[in-house]
């Protein structure tokens, strides 16, 4: 199977919103909202109740306007189930090199989930596209800072408690990509079909994004992949 993954469109703003446990209109509407906001991005966590559905759906929504794909991607059944839903990526949520295989064979970028060095150098041996530094937000960006030191050629996207605020504190400490779920996606927000301030808190994702990259400028972490 071809990559159809757009990575021009993710390396411009190399955000993933994470849809979890919502049900199919709720993430068909919140997804538009973001994609209005500029997010590029999308995944769905397979762990919420008809997430291939929801997959299929949003591909066919969202066209060309967005990447959709599969998260919490825990086994080989799990990665046939992705590909079969037309997902354009995977993200899992720890390091198993039999799903990282699978899905690298099935032609699909992988963002496998790790915490540790060991773990993060054991999933890119693996193959993995990209390392979800999972959960960030118990160490934060001075962890990245210090993984980045021996383990540079990997490529890290913290996941978990990146926020408009610190966004760019994780990006000059060495991140790539950044996963967000609750901070774009607020189950308040989405139960309340506040659609207005989730497009708004995703143009803010967005430029924060801008505002750290024109702050690095030469500086700034480039993504291998």
């Amino acid at each position: 199977m071809q990559d159809r993954f757009d990575w021009d469109r993710f390396q411009r703003l190399p955000l993933v919103g994470i849809l979890r446990g919502f049900t199919a209109p709720q993430a068909s509407q919140a997804a538009r909202a973001a994609v209005d906001g500029g997010l590029t991005t999308i995944e769905v966590t397979l762990n919420t109740a008809e997430a291939a559905e929801q997959i299929e759906r949003l591909q066919s929504e969202l066209g060309n306007a967005a990447n959709v794909g599969a998260g919490t991607v825990c086994s080989v059944e799990d990665v046939e189930l992705a590909v079969r839903s037309g997902a354009t990526f995977i993200v899992t949520p720890v390091v198993d090199a039999e799903v990282i295989a699978a899905g690298r064979s099935a032609g699909l970028p992988v963002f496998a989930g790790a915490m540790t060095p060991s773990e993060s150098l054991a999933a890119w041996r693996a193959g993995a596209t990209m390392v979800k530094v999972f959960p960030a937000e118990i160490l934060g960006p001075a962890y990245i800072r210090a993984v980045r030191g021996p383990l540079s050629q990997i490529p890290l996207m913290p996941t978990g408690g990146v926020s408009v605020e610190n966004l760019a504190e994780y990006h000059r400490a060495g991140a790539v990509a950044f996963g967000i779920g609750g901070p774009l996606f607020d189950k308040q927000r989405v139960m309340a079909a506040d659609w207005s301030w989730i497009a708004a808190q995703a143009r803010r994702f967005a430029e924060a994004w801008e505002e750290s990259l024109a702050t690095l400028g030469d500086a700034a972490p480039a993504m291998k992949v």
